[in-house]
């Protein structure tokens, strides 16, 4: 489903990735794992179209996507790829339900079909009795079960998540893992995981190991 082929990035002169490839298939939970500074989050981060590389090339479903910019670029992250991160970055305005809708708004669908899918995705998140309220009217468990409603929102191809245990103490962290393995099996969803929760990726399909920009 994905693959990335001899990907390099440098800041400055500091080479970050120095040549990464890999290849994710569906339905796959892989994890990546390393020292910080390894390189994992630009590695997630250009994967999944939010900075770009200075050399490689990646493909979606083999649809080559590193090269697109500006709005076909917007449109593609839309529509094909989720995102989960440490921090959920749900809008403080807007209720649950709104936010895990946005995504679907932004990709030109109508608005009831859209709020009936949120309401599912809430539903199977357990998260039905807490629709109308605002983040800071749920707990960090809940939050980030939000925030992946809102991931999956689309029917993303991969859904690209950044230490997403790393604001959740033990409990809700056991829970998110539990929740990734129960999308890939009655769903299909494949997910890409960058985390140093040593738990989460033991319960991975794969474990990539990074260090000094390259994946060994």
């Amino acid at each position: 489903m994905l693959k990335a082929i001899n990907i390099h990035k440098k800041y400055n002169q500091l080479a970050v990735l120095k040549g990464v490839s890999l290849e994710i298939g569906e339905r796959e939970i892989v994890s990546i794992v390393g020292s910080s500074g390894a390189g994992k989050t630009t590695l997630l981060h250009i994967l999944g179209t939010l900075d770009s590389c200075d050399e490689g090339e990646i493909y979606l479903n083999n649809q080559s996507y590193h090269q697109l910019r500006d709005k076909k670029l917007a449109d593609f992250r839309n529509k094909n790829i989720g995102f989960v991160f440490q921090f959920h970055h749900l809008l403080p305005e807007f209720s649950a339900l709104e936010n895990v809708c946005i995504p679907g708004w932004l990709a030109g669908k109508k608005k009831k079909e859209t709020e009936a899918d949120a309401l599912k995705l809430l539903e199977i998140l357990g998260l039905s009795q807490r629709t109308e309220n605002k983040p800071n009217e749920l707990s960090g468990g809940e939050q980030q079960r939000v925030a992946v409603a809102r991931a999956l929102i689309n029917k993303p191809a991969i859904v690209f998540a950044d230490e997403p245990t790393g604001n959740l103490d033990s409990k809700n962290a056991k829970e998110l893992h539990n929740l990734f393995l129960q999308l890939r099996d009655e769903f299909g969803q494949t997910f890409l995981i960058v985390t140093h929760n040593e738990e989460l990726a033991d319960m991975s399909n794969r474990i990539l190991k990074m260090k000094d920009g390259l994946i060994f």
